[in-house]
């Protein structure tokens, strides 16, 4: 066997999931599919070295076919066919798993990428989690003796599994020397422990598809579930795969995207968070007409992200797929009710617009904001379990509508460059530390918002940006000075030995991939160096 694997005991569960034959199965997955992989991910940056030259982005003349095409993805499995809220989280540790699967949400998005840092340890302990709760006997005990079980009184919610993005390695597994790629880690231990399971508990290997760029990884992924499928010894279509369209490229490919997993689609979502980091990315070095304001003046009624969602409603509903909503990243505090009351007004509203544009479901970021989210969509589906019938067939967007960010509303300032400094180093020191979903000031943060504030910072640097309340430019020197002031204020706010592990390391990196004359794609790939 070409591979190996680092630590073969990182965690409790080890021995279940790092079996030798799921390993043959990972190691098999890597040489039929990583050479397309890699190919795609160097496509990738031929297209924004194009866009850097001065093209810009459209739907593709090339596929006109597929769009303009008579055709629909396979019908939804039952389980599936009711995604009014979903819960959203990591799968490790498993108190967070229990918790979710416990929450009242019709779907839990048990995240292996943005929301949970990748050690090997949390990586092998999440698959453990999601193993156990297929064979229904998930449970915990802290160390103060309190017991966390899976109910029995009321439905679990159905678990889709988000593996890591394309572009992310797994440098605890060696093939042929080289690190494996951690989304068929993630995806090839799940399905392989658990897919006959599943089907036999009524339910599927269901799947959440993060960062995509074209249809062209849609298409490889698929290739990847027609492969497991076989191998494993289920009927194809078995798997379903719902889509996260959080890059401003996949924003112009919905139609292929879907055509691409058509046999195992079951819908896109609406990945508000990450498509502004990609609006940024893609566009960082355009001028300044893709300059946005402050990220807390990015609203979702902003007419290019409007357009952005409602496309995807339309697209979904052509093609008789589930169009999911984005992330309500407000979080209630039990200790202050006046900022608990306003996330719930805040979340209704979001929700509200969502339900009345026509998605079927959206997400939201912590159990006590289920049933919110449950009743704003009660209130729009009534009896029904989804409105894929709601065609919007109102909306017509171009590429222009899709990319005129001038349309947001707002200003760039000195608070909101110090707010992203501030939760760039916050979010990237816990993530060093484990945790991938971090509360900061009453909003869940997650590498998503994180990779937009420190993306803001760079654009705003090469821009010359003025701050529109103090009249200063931002500068490499001024962004030094205000990184240094926000990290003594986070040195205040944790002890010392803390600072120093993981918040120290963390203003160091953001420091120099803000201020890098090059652009670092992600924020992931050099933190993961950092973690163990």
């Amino acid at each position: 066997m070409a591979i190996e694997v680092t630590d073969p005991n990182p965690a409790e569960g080890a021995g279940t999931i790092l079996t030798p034959e799921a390993l043959a199965f990972i190691e098999e997955l890597h040489h039929r599919f990583a050479p397309t992989r890699n190919d795609l991910l160097a496509a990738r940056t031929k297209r924004r070295e194009a866009i850097a030259a001065g093209e810009s982005l459209d739907f593709l003349p090339q596929t006109a076919e597929i769009r303009d095409g008579d055709w629909r993805v396979a019908p939804a499995p039952a389980a599936l066919q009711d995604r009014r809220v979903e819960m959203t989280g990591p799968a490790s540790p498993a108190k967070m798993a229990i918790n979710a699967l416990n929450s009242g949400a019709k779907v839990w998005l048990a995240d292996l990428e943005d929301a949970a840092t990748p050690t090997w340890h949390n990586v092998v302990d999440a698959e453990y989690n999601l193993y156990r709760a297929a064979h229904g006997d998930l449970s915990f005990t802290s160390p103060d003796g309190k017991e966390y079980a899976l109910r029995t009184d009321v439905p679990l919610a159905v678990v889709v599994m988000r593996p890591r993005g394309w572009h992310l390695p797994e440098k605890h597994v060696l093939i042929d020397g080289e690190p494996a790629v951690g989304a068929l880690v993630d995806f090839g231990l799940h399905f392989f422990h658990n897919a006959k399971k599943l089907l036999e508990n009524g339910q599927g290997p269901y799947y959440y598809l993060p960062k995509m760029e074209s249809h062209l990884e849609a298409r490889l992924w698929n290739d990847v579930f027609v492969f497991a499928q076989d191998f494993v010894g289920v009927p194809q279509g078995s798997v379903r795969a719902t889509v996260l369209i959080e890059t401003i490229p996949a924003a112009f490919e919905m139609e292929e995207i879907l055509y691409e997993l058509r046999d195992h689609a079951a819908g896109l979502n609406a990945g508000r968070w990450d498509y502004l980091f990609s609006m940024i990315k893609v566009f960082r070095d355009s001028g300044k007409d893709f300059l946005l304001p402050d990220r807390a003046d990015v609203a979702m009624t902003a007419p290019f992200m409007r357009a952005y969602t409602e496309l995807l409603v339309k697209t979904c509903h052509r093609r008789g797929a589930f169009a999911m909503g984005g992330m309500a990243a407000f979080i209630p505090n039990r200790r202050e009710p006046e900022i608990t009351a306003k996330a719930f007004e805040k979340v209704t509203a979001d929700k509200s617009r969502e339900a009345n544009d026509g998605f079927d479901g959206s997400w939201v970021a912590h159990p006590d904001m289920v049933d919110t989210c449950r009743e704003v969509f009660d209130s729009v589906l009534g009896d029904k379990p989804n409105q894929v019938d709601k065609l919007r067939e109102d909306v017509s967007v171009t590429a222009r509508d899709l990319l005129d960010v001038t349309t947001a509303e707002g200003s760039i300032t000195e608070a909101g460059l110090r707010s992203n400094l501030y939760v760039a180093v916050a979010y990237t020191a816990v993530w060093l530390s484990g945790n991938g979903a971090v509360a900061i000031h009453n909003l869940m943060e997650d590498a998503a918002t994180a990779e937009i504030s420190r993306s803001q910072v760079w654009q705003q640097v090469r821009n010359g940006v003025t701050l529109e309340d103090t009249g200063e430019t931002v500068t490499e020197d001024l962004v030094k000075r205000l990184l240094a002031e926000e990290t003594e204020r986070l040195r205040g706010e944790v002890d010392e030995e803390k600072f120093n592990r993981y918040y120290a390391p963390a203003s160091e990196l953001i420091g120099r991939i803000s201020l890098a004359e090059d652009y670092v794609d992600f924020l992931t790939l050099p933190a993961y160096e950092l973690v163990d």
